[in-house]
């Protein structure tokens, strides 16, 4: 298992058009279960409704946990998509 951390630096947090993204990645690890933790919720990156439902927005602190087979490659992209984006 690999976490990290991330502080939100989108003005517009993470809105519809980047959790659909991120939702889209997290689906490619089909080995591995991405989650995304704000606060004391967590739901898992690849359901976007339950992404939007954290209501994340510019400021807050995310913490995103990589387990499975593909972990070390997950944990890289999504660490690149986060600083991209988010």
């Amino acid at each position: 298992m690999k976490q990290f951390s991330h502080i939100v630096q989108n003005p517009h947090g993470l809105h519809a058009r980047p959790a659909g993204l991120l939702a889209k990645q997290a689906k490619t690890y089909a080995d591995t279960v991405i989650t995304l933790t704000k606060g004391d919720k967590t739901v898992r990156a690849g359901q976007l409704l339950r992404v939007l439902s954290l209501g994340i927005q510019c400021g807050d602190a995310v913490t995103v946990t990589v387990e499975g087979a593909e972990e070390d490659t997950a944990w890289n992209d999504m660490q690149a998509f986060f600083l991209l984006n988010l």
